[in-house]
């Protein structure tokens, strides 16, 4: 257990010092839609693809679900997948996200773990909220998620093309393999 904390913070800490970074890169501000409902945002959103972070890499069933929590005003971030395989042990990763851009809503900062905290873009989301692109501002890692665990390899290939098109490096995209529930594997 105090292995994927050490590891999670190890992650968390160089994508912070990646966000500071980006200015040396002299890198364009990274656009975000014009709005996000909120409302609409939340709930469960399958990992299709992604530049992922350390704790994600070898990571099957990955899925992100976002609670509201009107107390607080802030998002309980829930992150689960399977290690290694569909049959691997789930793991969990609780975070905290808060709404940094209160005008577009599509910026957040969230926090696995005080005092971490990265930048959350909503670089792209479909109009019926299906699917939708995360970005951080140093582009070293994004994200494909989508409502349902497959996207048409047509969809899929559109995305790609903005990923791209945002100023990612595609060749590093990794698709992550999604299998539901109670579906038999052999």
């Amino acid at each position: 257990m105090k292995t994927i904390y050490f590891t999670l913070i190890a992650a968390l800490a160089a994508l912070t010092l990646q966000g500071c970074n980006s200015m040396e890169k002299n890198l364009p501000p990274q656009p975000t839609v014009e709005r996000v409902e909120i409302p609409r945002f939340m709930g469960k959103w399958y990992v299709i693809a992604n530049i992922p972070t350390s704790p994600e890499k070898g990571a099957f069933n990955a899925t992100e679900a976002y609670t509201w929590n009107a107390d607080k005003e802030t998002i309980d971030v829930e992150f689960k997948f399977n290690k290694d395989g569909f049959d691997g042990k789930e793991k969990s990763i609780p975070q905290k996200a808060w709404i940094h851009n209160q005008e577009t809503k599509a910026e957040w900062r969230v926090r696995p773990i005080w005092p971490l905290a990265f930048a959350y873009l909503i670089v792209d989301l479909a109009p019926d909220y299906s699917d939708t692109i995360i970005g951080v501002p140093d582009r070293s890692h994004v994200w494909i998620m989508a409502r349902e665990p497959h996207l048409s390899e047509a969809r899929y290939n559109e995305l790609v093309g903005k990923v791209k098109k945002f100023g990612y490096d595609v060749s590093k995209l990794e698709r992550v393999p999604q299998q539901p529930k109670g579906q038999n594997t052999h």
